[in-house]
């Protein structure tokens, strides 16, 4: 597109654009024309230059009368990356606004391009919908969509067939109870539900997507697998209940057409393939079959109160059906458990009948206003159904007798004086004699203790309605609605977990079909769950498994709204505002309880599938942030601890050491990076600290683009550290301003590490003056100073940018010769960079080799400890530290330490006393006794050679020559320092000598590093120290406590 037809397209569209889902215009990027004061250059979504203009909206030139780009708010800056619901436009950063005057303001503006979307856990958008939806696409109100699902789940079979028997056994006193008890837990999940839904937009996903977005990818990872399948058995359940009742039909009619168990087979498996025609036929057929549903469901149930209503027949009579009778009431009130059954038993019966309350949450994603419909449908539908199971409950409970014979010449005859006592008071003064009833010898098949498995469907309800057939299509109507939401529940919940590729195994199933994003692979998938299991025909094991699945689900709606208020984040903002934090707590804890009342086994079971898939989502570590509760709890608690420690004094068995590194960028200098990680671990802080040079205005963007680019890399390469970056005129000022400001109260460091400066005699004055500043800085602000030196350097990042320039250019030419076939084929491939030579190619690769090494398991060796001074014992402690890792556990530590002639035994005892105190390994201890000898010629004459170019020789010259030099050249090395610290120089250069003699094989050197005292040691003279003492030696880390002990033999 040209630039001049760029700028007659319409201002500022993107806030203006649908969808494209919904409408495929508005594919194109907003455009904005530049201000008065604004280059010429713009950018494009990805901040590259591409010529094009920039319109400021008229809506902000008009509400603040002048050009600007500030923006005024507006709900597309707040979209996520990919919202379905609009464009998201970015609004101008701080740094273009602030520095809009020194430098070519560059405003970007995306519209992120939802077309071809997969899902990827980056599709995390909202699910708000265009309110016309010009594709056709099926939205449901709160009505159609939760309510008459969450009551059509909640109205299941229990209604008919077991509700009356849990009051024959509970009696209409426990029977509230158990209603009350199911209702309560249902309520408060309900309002916990309530509470999350409407703090943001909810995508589809229903129980798995609220508890993913609240508690992490863990949780809902864990819980959306076995909740969808859950809803496929459920599938098979519902469909055998279904099929229990036809051939029960059939048997009484002498019907049956092979035998019962394959009838019901056969029935469930064509039954459930006309719901599976249902399903995929759309969304709105699925609405209108359970529309029909429900009117049938209500036509059953308003006909059992009818039936109460009506005159009992002389035959209902006889099987315990008086009509409205106060002594019947009052005789029902107390339980009057049978066959071994408790409240408990009765309770874990009846509750799965509460279960459906998630059927509308499970097609979130097709709700026109999940934040409005999910509350106000499913704590309706929670009430309605619970005031119903009440009233149908209480009815029987008054008009139906516990016991009744069903014989028609059971009555008493008229004038037959007869004294009505014990259980059937109530049928006596109705002149019926049902004493014959002993529960314990005959079986009553008409009576408020009837049997309650399912295939009995001509029970007390039949005989109580006002018309018996209504009560079986009711049976049918219910299991079958039931099914038909638990099959379109479990491919939706299912489709939402693969798009989120928790399981990256499960991707295949994310995919849509049609206007709805149908998940088609879901219901096949589902369908093939539900035969499986209806074909095993017995799910008297398996249904205890489901219901406690989905209490599971409710547990954690409940944690997960406790979790987010507990957390006190500023993001929980639910706009329901009927929710408490401890009564959440109170919800999940009753259904962690209900779930061992209903089945102690199957909660065990629910328990070990849950944390197996727990533990296997956190092992994978999705590449999700969904900004869960527990990132909140996790930082509360962090900040908390933080606070806690200062208030105890540290004390030396519990120091540990927390490591500021100066690595530059963390992949800079990698063995530096990977030892520092051995000192600490996961149990101390390890800093990687890298500072820009220079003016802040040109620094501070390589700043804040690197903060979480190098994290990222810490992160990903298992490094537990953290990474910081300061912008300074200086390396010593920005190092200085680190270490005075890095830390949180008790977590600051206490170590710095450093690479030794290999270049020092080439370096400018200022470097070698800035790089002993800040070991100068370390020592006054009392660090523990830490110098790793290795013969090949440490720095690696030349060797990095070619690697990367030698990628770039392979994608070039590879794009190039792929555009000039012919050219591809017959000519040989150019060369992309100039050939280095044979000698920098050797070095470079023994760098590299030398940057890994610590990242490799050492070898058997020794760690030599060269302790020369006392430095409160940091110089063993990370040595002691070094070889409880894997790396190093086949190395041993061979302490060295200096002597006096004719003493050696006795320092060697005195030491190996302290040692073991210290509770310390050790392999050998080494006694020097000549440390104090002259070194030879040679090692002198290098130490010399080494210190030429920056001495002053001012003796052999003249006063006031000297007095000049001294004045011009101040950081240069005098003779009269040479003098003055001839003894302290022979020290260095002798211990090199004795290192080279005694651990040249040694895996790792550690050596007390010499200080310079302030202000009287050159600079120079001192890096001539450093360099003679550990040169051409292994890997050697030059090490100084800050004289405070770090080490005890105190319990």
């Amino acid at each position: 597109m040209t630039e001049a037809s760029r700028c007659e397209e319409p201002v500022f569209t993107a806030s203006l654009m649908e969808n494209d889902a919904y409408d495929r215009i508005g594919d194109e990027p907003p455009n904005y024309e530049e201000t008065s004061f604004s280059g010429g250059t713009t950018s494009n979504g990805n901040g590259t230059g591409n010529g094009e203009h920039r319109a400021v909206r008229p809506s902000v030139v008009s509400a603040f009368g002048h050009d600007t780009l500030d923006r005024v708010p507006n709900i597309d800056f707040y979209r996520n990356a990919g919202s379905v619901s609009g464009n998201r436009a970015v609004r101008p950063s701080l740094q273009e606004l602030h520095d809009v005057f020194q430098k070519v303001s560059v405003l970007t503006n995306t519209v992120e391009d939802r077309e071809g979307s997969d899902g990827t856990p980056s599709d995390d958008v909202e699910s708000v919908i265009p309110l016309d939806n010009k594709d056709g696409t099926v939205r449901f109100g709160w009505i159609k969509g939760v309510l008459v699902r969450c009551m059509l789940n909640i109205w299941g079979v229990m209604l008919f067939i077991r509700l009356s028997w849990v009051f024959g056994q509970a009696g209409w006193g426990l029977g509230i109870v158990v209603i009350a008890l199911s209702c309560v837990v249902t309520t408060v999940t309900g309002l916990s539900m309530s509470a999350i839904c409407t703090n943001g937009v909810v995508r589809g996903g229903g129980a798995y997507y609220l508890i993913s977005r609240s508690l992490g990818p863990e949780f809902g990872g864990s819980i959306g697998l076995i909740f969808a399948f859950a809803n496929a058995v459920a599938v098979a359940m519902y469909v055998v209940g279904f099929a229990e009742t036809v051939v029960d039909l059939l048997k009484e009619n002498n019907a049956i057409m092979i035998d019962e168990l394959n009838d019901i087979r056969i029935i469930g498996c064509i039954s459930v393939v006309l719901l599976l025609g249902i399903s995929v036929a759309g969304m709105e057929w699925e609405a209108k079959a359970q529309i029909g549903l429900l009117i049938i469901l209500l036509v059953a149930i308003v006909n059992v109160f009818v039936g109460t209503g009506i005159p009992a027949s002389t035959d209902k009579k006889s099987k315990g059906f008086f009509n409205y009778d106060a002594k019947i009431f009052m005789e029902n009130l107390p339980p009057d458990f049978r066959d071994g059954e408790t409240f408990f038993s009765v309770f874990a019966i009846f509750f799965p009948a509460a279960t459906g309350i998630l059927a509308g949450a499970n097609i979130s994603g097709d709700l026109k206003d999940p934040q409005d419909a999910l509350p106000k449908g499913t704590l309706l539908a929670i009430l309605i159904t619970g005031v119903t199971y009440l009233g149908v409950a209480l009815c029987v409970s008054a008009t139906v007798v516990r016991d009744a014979t069903g014989n028609i010449n059971d009555t008493i005859a008229t004038g037959m004086d007869m004294f009505c006592n014990g259980t059937n008071t109530a049928a006596c003064e109705q002149g019926w004699n049902f004493s014959s009833c002993d529960y314990n010898n005959t079986k009553m098949e008409h009576s408020l203790q009837h049997n309650k498995i399912t295939r009995h469907t001509h029970t007390v309800m039949t005989m109580v309605s006002g018309f018996g057939p209504l009560i079986t299509a009711g049976t049918f109507s219910a299991t079958l609605s039931s099914a038909l939401a638990s099959l379109v529940s479990a491919p939706k919940v299912f489709q939402a977990l693969c798009k989120d590729n928790i399981y990256t195994a499960l991707k295949f199933f994310a995919k849509g079909h049609g206007k709805n994003n149908e998940p088609i692979r879901g219901y096949v998938l589902t369908f093939i769950i539900a035969v499986a299991f209806i074909i095993i025909a017995d799910l008297n094991v398996i249904a205890p498994i489901i219901s406690n699945f989905f209490l599971a689900s409710y547990a954690l709606i409940n944690f997960s709204c406790f979790h987010a208020s507990y957390a006190k984040s500023p993001g929980w903002r639910p706009a329901y505002r009927y929710y408490n934090m401890w009564l959440s707590l109170f919800g999940a804890v009753l259904c962690c309880g209900v779930m061992f009342v209903i089945n102690w086994w199957a909660a065990l079971l629910t328990y070990a599938i849950e944390i197996f898939l727990y533990v296997y989502v956190t092992v994978k570590k999705p590449n999700v942030n969904w900004g869960s509760s527990t990132q909140a709890v996790t930082f509360v608690s962090a900040v908390n601890n933080a606070l806690s420690l200062t208030g105890v004094e540290d004390h030396v068995k519990n120091f540990r050491p927390q490591c500021m590194v100066l690595t530059g960028a963390p992949k800079n200098r990698p063995a530096l990076l990977d030892l520092a990680h051995c000192f600490t671990k996961n149990y101390g802080l390890c800093l990687t600290c890298e500072v820009f040079v220079g003016p802040r205005t040109e620094t501070l963007t390589d700043v804040n683009a690197g903060m979480e680019k190098n994290q990222m890399w810490l992160n990903k390469k298992k490094r537990k550290a953290f990474y910081a970056a300061v912008a300074c005129d200086s390396f010593r000022q920005g190092t200085e301003n680190l270490m005075q400001a890095s830390g949180l109260g008790r977590l600051k460091p206490n170590i710095l590490m450093m690479g030794f400066k290999k270049d020092w005699r080439t370096a400018d004055t200022a470097g070698v003056q800035s790089y002993v500043g800040v070991l100068h800085d370390a020592f006054d602000f009392e660090y523990g100073t830490v110098v790793l030196r290795m013969n090949q350097g440490l720095d690696i990042s030349h060797i990095i940018k070619a690697q990367a320039y030698l990628v770039v250019n392979a994608y070039y030419y590879i794009i190039k010769h792929i555009a000039n076939v012919f050219y591809f084929l017959f000519s040989p491939p150019a060369s992309v960079t100039t050939p280095q030579s044979p000698q920098v190619v050797v070095v470079n690769e023994r760098l590299v080799s030398t940057s890994t090494q610590f990242q490799r398991k050492q070898g058997k060796g020794t760690i030599d400890v060269w302790w020369m001074f006392d430095d409160g014992g940091l110089t063993l402690l990370l040595p002691y530290i070094l070889t409880t890792r894997k790396k190093f556990k086949d190395c041993k530590m061979r302490i060295f330490i200096a002597g006096q002639p004719g003493r050696v035994e006795q320092d060697r005892h005195e030491m190996k006393s302290l040692l073991e105190k210290f509770r310390i390994k050790y392999a050998d201890i080494h006694v020097i006794d000549d440390i104090t000898q002259n070194p030879n010629s040679n090692s002198w004459k290098m130490f010399e050679d080494m210190i030429e170019p920056f001495r002053l020789h001012e003796g052999s010259k003249s006063t006031t020559l000297a007095e000049a030099l001294r004045k011009d050249n101040p950081w240069k090395i005098s003779d009269a320092e040479l003098d003055t610290f001839e003894e302290k120089t022979n020290l260095q250069v002798r211990l090199n000598e004795l290192l080279q003699e005694n651990s040249r094989a040694a895996n790792l050197i550690i050596v007390s590093m010499p200080i310079a005292r302030l202000g009287s040691v050159s600079d120079h003279l001192y890096m001539a120290w450093l360099d003679i003492l550990t040169k051409n030696l292994p890997p050697t880390m030059l090490i100084r406590g800050n004289h405070k002990s770090v080490l005890t033999f105190y319990s």
